[in-house]
């Protein structure tokens, strides 16, 4: 039988058992499947169980189709507690979230495709655009590349996990993390939103960027809704990029004697 845990606020804020919480793992690993965020194996989810316990998809398993069973319990060091599949590779990127955020219950890894074509290109998404985005989020930085499954990949994460609730990781894919499973999924879904938005001003050939006063009104009210849980709240030279005040046109001035002699030129030079 399918589960079913609806994307609610008030859902999520229901979830306090295991049982309930691998409910909610296996259905966001349905809905990042269905919607093209991940292909085979790839992508991985967890949740904060307690402070020594962390709750986790497995390794080589479709993200579409596990069942409440598959999912493995680890310690802060990534070892196996319990479950009857092998550990992700990619734990150690959870555990240094979880390491270095105490505010994060849940996390969320995948390659949404526009977003990630994005991280191939070397690019962030860094640019204000969408005031909903840089009032969620502040914007999404890059990460360097590291090789997945060792190291590499946390040394390249760490220098933004503390600030950031969403990083792309160079030539590999998308992180985000919540205060709970739905809300790292959601900004999941907003980053490959955002970044296909950002995609079309890119074809279109012309963005619009909010201006340094609009992004300053937004970091604000990021803070007086999200209050000391909000990230990056102080804004750094490029993150986001905020735009040029408009320029007003140099005026030019003439008196009506200049004027006067102005028009009859024009009129001379029609007749000529």
């Amino acid at each position: 039988m399918r589960l079913m845990v609806r994307p609610t606020a008030h859902v999520s804020a229901m979830i306090h058992t295991e049982d309930q919480l691998r409910e909610q793992i296996v259905e966001i690993g349905r809905w990042i499947h269905r919607l093209g965020f991940v292909a085979a194996y790839d992508g991985n989810i967890s949740a904060r169980l307690d402070n020594h316990r962390i709750l986790s998809t497995p390794t080589t398993i479709s993200k579409g189709m596990m069942a409440i069973d598959d999912l493995v319990v680890v310690d802060e060091e990534g070892r196996k507690i319990s479950g009857r599949r092998n550990v992700t590779s990619e734990i150690a990127m959870h555990l240094l979230i979880y390491r270095r955020r105490p505010d994060v219950q849940a996390v969320v890894h995948a390659h949404p495709p526009t977003a990630t074509g994005y991280a191939a290109a070397g690019l962030s998404l860094n640019k204000a655009l969408i005031s909903e985005v840089v009032l969620s989020l502040g914007c999404i930085p890059l990460a360097a590349y590291g090789t997945p499954g060792t190291p590499e990949l946390t040394e390249a994460l760490a220098p933004l996990v503390s600030s950031y609730d969403a990083i792309l990781m160079a030539n590999h894919g998308v992180v985000t993390c919540g205060a709970d499973l739905m809300q790292a999924y959601f900004r999941m879904e907003t980053v490959e939103h955002f970044a296909k938005i950002s995609l079309v001003t890119e074809l279109l050939g012309r963005q619009v960027l909010l201006s340094e006063s609009d992004v300053d009104k937004l970091v604000a009210a990021r803070q007086k809704y999200f209050g000391t849980s909000a990230r990056n709240l102080a804004r750094s030279e490029s993150c986001p990029v905020a735009g040029s005040p408009p320029t007003e046109p140099e005026r030019f001035r003439v008196s009506p004697e200049e004027l006067a002699t102005l028009i009859a030129e024009a009129a001379r030079k029609i007749k000529d």
